[in-house]
């Protein structure tokens, strides 16, 4: 990490806030979601169907307002809207520790996902705006910080929790009061490019929504976000099935997700580098991809596997496992910081939030059919006893997106992408 920590130095104060910030924020927020429903099931005793209206409407109040957070972003300026963002968060949090009836946790967790709509397509846009030429090694370093915070924030929640879930929403919520006053105080005001005010939010959404070439290239990249969700989907149940849900289960679940972590962690800067060493950005974006394919084939060798709760047998089965969760963390290491920047080429430097914000509310709605594809195709496979169908199936919705990433890059529909001079 201490080189890592000397690369984000190279950028300026802001470019290093947005860093810190974006691990701070992710810290935050899996420090508390991932317990959430245990929370309200146990202490709150709401019914099954209260819990998921809870988290669907997180889920829904975020992903559906992407992209007006991205139009905000680009007319108003991106500080309002992370700062406006945060304040959100801080206050859902804080409904979150107290409320205890279901019109209150509704408003809370509608108050969380708003949060995320309005900071996360400005956060994005602002950050490549400060990069510049140097988009590429910015995102990744992103990436490196959003990772530390997604493989620590459960950790955090975890003792946090053992005292009392109001406190793990307590502290959530004043560690976003803390970003809230840091962005305040020390985020520059960037100004707004002329002619922004002038253009009405009608035209503003026209020029994003016209643009085919973006809407291609996020058809393409939405099966790479199906894949990479099944972490929390198809490897979970997997694992469960191999080796139960005691406490090897546990641990083998818990591993998948130190692995991704470890991989960010370790390899980010490196496999970026690398990449641009080796190859051109459209070609990474495909290699990426074809890795994500890849990933999903070693599980299909234990697909047949009789479950074993104990023992070195256990371990053994969960090897191809552990594979895949590398193997996934390794693609989205090759894909993100070129994915993130040809979202700016395309954009033509214009709207380039409000491309962002439009960007996660099509990758949401494809992680949404996409799970709900996925169970079927796993429910199918046990039922014909094709256990490696799910898999097979996986595979080739990778291969599919980079054939359909290749298939753009030749056809010059990928725009011009910030040369990527990055640095190991």
């Amino acid at each position: 990490m201490n080189s890592t920590w000397r690369k984000a130095r190279s950028f300026d104060a802001t470019v290093q806030l947005l860093l810190v910030n974006q691990f701070a924020i992710n810290l935050g927020f899996y420090m508390l979601m991932p317990y959430l429903a245990a929370h309200l099931s146990g202490s709150l005793a709401l019914g099954a169907w209260a819990v998921g209206l809870v988290l669907g409407m997180r889920n829904l109040s975020q992903q559906g307002m992407f992209l007006i957070g991205g139009m905000l972003a680009d007319r108003l300026g991106h500080r309002p809207l992370i700062i406006a963002g945060c304040a959100l968060r801080t206050a859902g949090f804080a409904g979150l520790a107290v409320a205890d009836t279901l019109p209150g946790l509704l408003a809370a967790s509608a108050a969380t996902g708003l949060a995320g709509a309005l900071f996360n397509p400005a956060v994005r846009a602002y950050l490549a705006a400060e990069a510049g030429e140097r988009r590429v090694e910015a995102f990744a370093l992103f990436n490196v910080f959003y990772q530390a915070g997604i493989l620590l924030g459960p950790l955090v929640g975890l003792a946090l929790t053992a005292v009392a879930f109001p406190v793990t929403c307590a502290v959530a919520s004043a560690l976003f009061a803390v970003l809230t006053l840091s962005q305040w105080r020390r985020l520059p005001v960037r100004e707004r490019a002329a002619g922004r005010q002038e253009t009405t939010w009608r035209e503003q959404a026209g020029t994003v929504l016209r643009n085919r070439p973006f809407w291609l290239f996020a058809a393409a990249m939405t099966g790479s976000y199906v894949l990479s969700f099944q972490m929390y989907l198809a490897l979970p149940l997997e694992t469960e099935r191999l080796v139960g849900d005691g406490a090897y289960g546990i641990a083998a679940t818990s591993a998948l997700f130190v692995v991704s972590g470890l991989v960010a962690l370790a390899g980010q800067m490196r496999i970026t580098a690398w990449c641009a060493r080796t190859w051109t950005p459209h070609r990474c974006l495909v290699a990426g991809l074809t890795v994500m394919a890849v990933a999903f084939l070693p599980p299909a060798l234990t697909s047949s596997a009789v479950p074993v709760y104990s023992g070195w047998r256990a371990v053994l089965v969960m090897v191809p496992l552990v594979v895949c969760a590398g193997l996934l963390a390794v693609a989205t290491a090759v894909l993100y910081p070129f994915e993130m920047d040809t979202i700016v080429a395309l954009s033509g430097g214009r709207w380039v939030a409000t491309h962002y914000g439009l960007y996660n509310t099509v990758c949401g709605i494809g992680i949404t059919v996409g799970n709900l594809a996925t169970g079927a195709v796993v429910d199918a496979g046990r039922r014909t006893g094709f256990a490696a169908l799910p898999w097979v199936v996986l595979a080739l919705v990778g291969a599919g997106c980079a054939t359909a990433a290749a298939a753009l890059a030749r056809g010059g529909h990928l725009g011009v992408t910030t040369p990527a001079a990055v640095r190991a």
